[in-house]
């Protein structure tokens, strides 16, 4: 876990003195008209607990286009104690569900890195640790831009995670 948070610091310290990032307006250009959330797991409980299962924690970025799209990356230590990287350039939010103000409903789709030997079975379609990955949730906005969120990871459990904005 220290290894992913270390990383995770790492990357935010380093990408503004980047020469890329420091290119004039690119921030403003990638951040104009996007809501950013900065998204926390603390706890992902698994429909079968085994033994081999390690506590997950999961660090994310995710912007919302006005459009209601969704993209993001997530860095989590995955249920075998593996660094894990999820990169997805696609994804959806329908808010107020069912008429129910603060409901909503999302998924994303994206490219998984991290599931490699001996568990490169445990996610479908995985080669050479590079998986796809659709991820369905049902989040609650409790306040202004902070919600709760219940990822479903298919047959295997299920992620906690809450989101703040980042402004």
């Amino acid at each position: 876990m220290n290894k992913i948070i270390s990383l995770f610091l790492g990357l935010f310290v380093a990408l503004p003195g980047t020469s890329v990032l420091a290119e004039p307006g690119l921030l403003a250009e990638l951040t104009q008209d996007k809501v950013l959330r900065l998204q926390y797991s603390p706890y992902t409980l698994h429909y079968s607990p085994s033994a081999e299962h390690k506590h997950v924690v999961m660090l994310g970025v995710e912007r919302e286009s006005a459009n209601a799209g969704l993209d993001g990356v997530t860095l989590f230590s995955n249920s075998f104690g593996q660094t894990t990287l999820y990169l997805y350039p696609w994804g959806h939010i329908y808010k107020s569900v069912g008429g129910v103000q603060g409901l909503a409903f999302k998924w994303t789709a994206g490219l998984l890195y991290g599931y490699r030997q001996p568990y490169e079975n445990k996610v479908p379609m995985n080669y050479n640790g590079f998986s796809p990955a659709v991820i369905p949730a049902v989040v609650y906005e409790f306040q202004s831009g902070w919600s709760v969120q219940a990822n479903i990871l298919g047959t295997a459990g299920m992620m906690f995670q809450l989101s703040a904005p980042l402004k």
